[in-house]
């Protein structure tokens, strides 16, 4: 039996004797509650034998909570693979996993699975992909081929993934479909739903209701569908013969878990195929240097269009100073938050009907501020927290600088470099970008999609749409040119994947532009001579990602190698690595204070050993990659030693995380 306790040296099975009345409930799988310590824990049955090698005194289980077999063997052995990768306990990696029991709904009639036959697939659409149609055939099989699918741009995706989901379906097995967030799922499950029938789909997302959300679970165990579409915990989802996993856009963050032990749903998904044997897809309009890394190693292969149709389905992209005859023709360019290309391609959109939608970095009206003389950024008096003008200033006192951090006021702000009252800003926001096109082309409908408010898509026509990055709506038919601003913002952050997650951003909004022979358009306001630009102008993710993982290979960063941030006090670090028997080629970088935006895993949330007192600093363990499942595996020793020893001082360790530094 596996109690699901917190404490690291408590990951292991107990042994307990089954009562006389529990003897057929009591099966493998299912949930129990069982006395240890003193106290009532709940469990999971993995294994029952006629005897046992504990020489002690054994208890006895207290109940069987549910006769409901929800631990499958499948979801045992990959529960213990994520354990063992990141370097954390099966309890939490089983809270991930499996859903809290809903009584009511387990007692509910069980609906036997559809039949599913084979979907109608445009075979010209897989055409336009090298082994496009050989893929699905293989698909089709029973074989098991792995791929990295660089969709092109105006590409239908969702049905793309519905007709692959359902050729795997109308085998016999079943598909699972993991996508970032919900408005992707809503996509994606209407077209499995409309492409293979609603009874064989059901969609599972962190938003249902407990009730909602553990009926689809239990559809999914009991195998009354057969296509599984979620968001990232979807990734353990325990479908019957699991025959294809898919996974969209694996660069996005959402993927990241923000719970101990912190795991990827790409990583998960890739160690659930590679256990299995099953088919496995990791799609997306761009590529991480983690897909490339597996196409390099041949564990995946390449799906990918020619050259000649990338071409013919892109659109035109232009970015700032392309050319000597455009800076001729507007000096200021280079200084210029939106020039005259860029209004060019905009008035020439709308003069045809057709939308033009403008990507901002950031929300808001102005989000950052700095002194207007001295450009020290504008600080918050009360908790150094950054200040930002939440909208535009008006007679009744909205506009006032605020602090992002706490919330206050600060009407009378001073700088405390030069004592400047005047300030400028930095970083201009959708809101504001939307009042200022507005002026541009007056009598245009305006529409913003950001924050609170995201739009799924606009009606076609001519509008201007104000969009943050990832919050950009679809139109139909496409939009007739995309402006993609404050290129800088993005590629000028302090982090690893900058380049990468820009051009990401990019090819997600430039993919909803309608072909460059129809007049589409993308004008990107940053300078023609980077790489990542360079790639964005010849639509080239895969070049991009390949430089990407050259990089990183070089200067030594995943996936090139395996990295473990140890995060805590310095005492505490130290005795953890004092404590772990660290495998031979270690590299030990730091440890460095760690900045109060990055003390909580990446995500945003919190996890199980998040409570940090005082400064918080990070030591970084470096291996090569064959070393990677030592150095888990002596970091997960060393946090048994310390909870063995009641030792209480906080230490996080994340294995591989998306943000290192």
């Amino acid at each position: 039996m596996l109690p699901l306790l917190p404490l690291p040296h408590l990951n292991r099975e107990f042994d307990y004797l089954v009562p006389a009345e529990f003897d057929e409930a009591a099966a493998v799988g299912v949930r129990v509650r069982v006395r240890f310590a003193g106290r009532l824990v709940d469990g999971f049955i993995v294994g029952r034998v006629a005897a046992s090698d504990h020489p002690g005194k054994l208890g006895y289980l207290e109940r069987v909570v549910s006769a409901e077999r929800v631990l499958t063997p499948e979801i045992v052995d990959l529960v213990a693979a994520v354990a063992h990768r990141y370097a954390g306990t099966r309890a939490d990696v089983l809270r991930l996993a499996v859903p809290p029991r809903h009584a009511k709904v387990e007692a509910e009639p069980v609906v036997d699975p559809p039949k599913i036959a084979a979907p109608e697939v445009d075979l010209d659409a897989w055409a336009s992909y090298t082994h496009g149609a050989a893929f699905l055939d293989a698909v089709a099989a029973g074989r098991n081929p792995r791929a990295a699918w660089q969709v092109l741009p105006g590409e239908d995706w969702p049905a793309r993934i519905a007709e692959l989901a359902g050729t795997c379906a109308a085998s016999g097995r079943s598909a699972l479909v993991v996508v970032p967030d919900q408005r992707d799922l809503d996509r994606v499950a209407a077209a499995c739903e409309a492409v293979n029938g609603t009874d064989s789909v059901v969609a599972l997302s962190a938003g249902l209701g407990p009730a909602k959300r553990y009926r689809r679970w239990l559809s999914a165990l009991r195998r009354e569908v057969s296509i599984v579409v979620g968001t990232r915990s979807a990734v353990f989802a325990p479908v019957r013969n699991l025959g294809l996993i898919v996974l969209w856009d694996d660069g996005d963050d959402g993927y990241a878990e923000p719970r101990s032990p912190y795991p990827h749903a790409r990583e998960i998904a890739l160690l659930r195929a590679h256990g299995i044997g099953c088919s496995a897809v990791l799609a997306g309009h761009a590529r991480t240097a983690e897909a490339e890394a597996l196409v390099d190693a041949g564990w995946a292969h390449d799906l990918l269009a020619p050259r000649a149709v990338v071409r013919e389905r892109q659109p035109h992209v232009v970015a700032l100073a392309d050319s000597d005859h455009a800076l001729a023709r507007d000096p200021g360019a280079r200084a210029a938050r939106l020039p005259a290309i860029a209004f060019d391609a905009a008035r020439n959109a709308l003069k045809n009907g057709l939308g033009v939608l403008v990507q901002v970095p950031r929300g808001g009206y102005v989000p950052s501020l700095a002194c207007g003389k001295c450009r020290n950024p504008a600080r918050c008096r009360r908790c150094n927290g950054p200040l930002a003008l939440p909208s535009a200033p008006g007679a009744d006192g909205a506009g006032t600088p605020t602090c992002r951090w706490c919330g206050i006021a600060d009407a009378n702000h001073r700088c405390t470099v030069c004592g400047s009252r005047t300030l400028r800003a930095v970083v201009i926001g959708a809101h504001r970008t939307a009042e200022e096109l507005g002026r541009a082309f007056p009598g245009v409908p305006v529409h913003t999609s950001g924050g609170a408010t995201v739009l799924d898509s606009v009606a076609s026509g001519a509008s201007l749409v104000i969009s943050t990055v990832g919050a950009e709506p679809s139109t139909p038919g496409g939009y007739g040119a995309a402006l993609l601003l404050d290129g800088w913002a993005l590629l000028g952050r302090a982090d690893l994947r900058a380049a990468e997650e820009t051009l990401r951003r990019w090819m997600t909004a430039g993919a909803l532009v309608r072909a460059g022979a129809d007049g589409g358009r993308v004008v990107v306001v940053a300078e023609s001579e980077i790489p990542t630009v360079q790639a964005l102008v010849r639509w080239d993710p895969v070049g991009h990602a390949r430089a990407q993982l050259d990089e990183r290979i070089e200067v030594g960063f995943p996936p090139a190698v395996h990295v473990a941030a140890v995060d805590g006090s310095s005492a505490a670090i130290a005795a953890l690595v004092e404590e772990a028997a660290l495998p031979d080629g270690v590299e030990i970088l730091g440890p460095v204070d760690l900045p109060e935006g990055q003390r909580h895993p990446a995500g945003g949330g919190s996890g199980r050993d998040d409570g940090f007192d005082g400064d918080v600093q990070r030591l970084l363990l470096r291996v090569s990659r064959g070393s990677g499942a030592a150095l888990a595996r002596a970091l997960a020793d060393a946090q048994a030693v310390r909870s063995a020893r009641k030792n209480t001082e906080s230490v996080r360790v994340q294995v591989d995380p998306i943000r290192i530094g």
